[in-house]
């Protein structure tokens, strides 16, 4: 028998809730905001549509957990402040606390509409998980099964995330970046100290890593082209030990495989 969200928390002021189903918007997965950075997280329940959908006291939030079907991840209760013409003040309230990014719920909810009323969801939701930690990202899949958007990366690099940390800071190789709106490659490689994860560390925090097209994107385009754009995946891992001589001949053979050089590619040399 399922265990309902009403036989762990009873809310007996539904009336007085609006639920938030964050879902992708075109920019950013809602899911990869509130493990990486809370402020910004509040700033989706700030958002105003052009209509007053939070039209009630307080926002139950929950963010699509896009990787498990008809799931979602709760995000905390907000209590709105003030309504203005182009934005909502909303606070964050200790109510959940211990449930904020733990709480997985099922729910078949598929309507177009992202804000709405609390009382014809409630019992029906479907405790399907309290993780023992709040979400932080990605669990790490293996060096074999690496392929992460910019938002998925820039989440594992704000929380330092161990399983991700402890196997690419002891690893050199040789990663591709993908433009997925143009279909441009950029191979690179890592052979410094603290290996692949210092190297995406720095594409997380720039967007560009110091490469010459990469960063002529992000002048000509801002950071959000990155964040919507990029992906990253390793194609080569290797052990510390390698010298470098082996690693950069690698890194030149995935070019010229690739096509990397070019029109059709990111690569200058």
């Amino acid at each position: 028998m399922p265990i309902l969200l009403t036989d762990i928390w009873p809310i007996a002021d539904q009336d007085d809730f609006k639920i938030h189903f964050a879902r992708w918007n075109n920019h950013a997965q809602p899911l990869e905001v509130l493990a990486r950075d809370r402020e910004e997280w509040r700033g989706w329940q700030e958002y105003y549509p052009g209509r007053n959908d939070f039209n009630r006291q307080f926002i139950f939030s929950l963010a699509q957990f896009y990787h498990e079907p008809g799931t979602w991840l709760f995000g905390g209760v907000f209590r709105v402040l003030e309504r203005h013409a182009d934005r909502y003040v909303v606070e964050e309230t200790d109510r959940g606390a211990g449930f904020v990014g733990r709480l997985k719920l099922l729910s078949d909810y598929r309507s177009r509409t992202t804000r709405t009323f609390m009382p014809p969801h409630y019992d029906q939701f479907i405790v399907k998980e309290i993780t023992r930690e709040p979400y932080a990202g990605l669990p790490f899949p293996g060096m074999g099964n690496i392929d992460l958007a910019f938002d998925e990366l820039s989440t594992l690099v704000r929380n330092d995330r161990p399983d991700w940390r402890g196997a690419l800071e002891t690893t050199k190789g040789i990663y591709l970046v993908t433009d997925t709106r143009t279909t441009r490659r950029y191979v690179g490689s890592a052979h410094g100290e603290n290996g692949i994860w210092a190297r995406w560390s720095n594409y997380a925090e720039t967007g560009h890593g110091g490469n010459v097209e990469l960063r002529n994107l992000v002048d000509q385009n801002g950071f959000e082209y990155c964040q919507d754009n990029f992906r990253f995946a390793l194609l080569e891992d290797h052990r510390m030990g390698t010298s470098d001589g082996v690693i950069l001949a690698r890194e030149a053979h995935w070019k010229r495989i690739l096509l990397a050089r070019g029109e059709d590619g990111l690569n200058r040399n």
